[in-house]
């Protein structure tokens, strides 16, 4: 059973723009940090970015920095990803986790996860 479902991802060309979305079904998920992996075929999983708990502290990938930004809502039930000036080096395979008892984003991305999405995928392509 999902916990977690993302949306919004899609085929954009260098230079645009996608907004992604990830929904908590499981309201013990809105108290802990959510974090955004992406993973591009043949290469490791990536920590992109991650938001705590009450979106009070955020964090990203030297990669995104500048270009990305991570939100909660007031419900602390939906995080958004903001990717702007997108690259072709930013496809993959997006997905948000979380974990049980994790409220900061301390080595989010190495962090092992309780709950992950099943993904959305964004092609950054011409």
């Amino acid at each position: 059973q999902l916990q977690l479902v993302e949306s919004g991802g899609g085929l954009v060309q260098p230079g645009g723009s996608l907004r992604l979305s990830c929904a908590t079904l499981q309201s013990e998920l809105k108290y802990y940090a959510i974090i955004w992996f992406r993973q591009a075929p043949g290469k490791e999983r990536e920590g992109v970015s991650c938001i705590s708990y009450g979106g009070i502290s955020t964090d990203y990938a030297d990669s995104v920095k500048g270009r990305f930004t991570i939100t909660r809502d007031s419900t602390q039930e939906r995080v958004s990803l903001q990717m702007n000036d997108l690259k072709p080096e930013d496809t993959g395979l997006y997905y948000c986790a979380s974990a049980r008892g994790y409220y900061d984003c301390s080595n989010y991305d190495r962090r092992e996860y309780n709950w992950r999405g099943q993904g959305t995928q964004v092609t950054v392509s011409s």
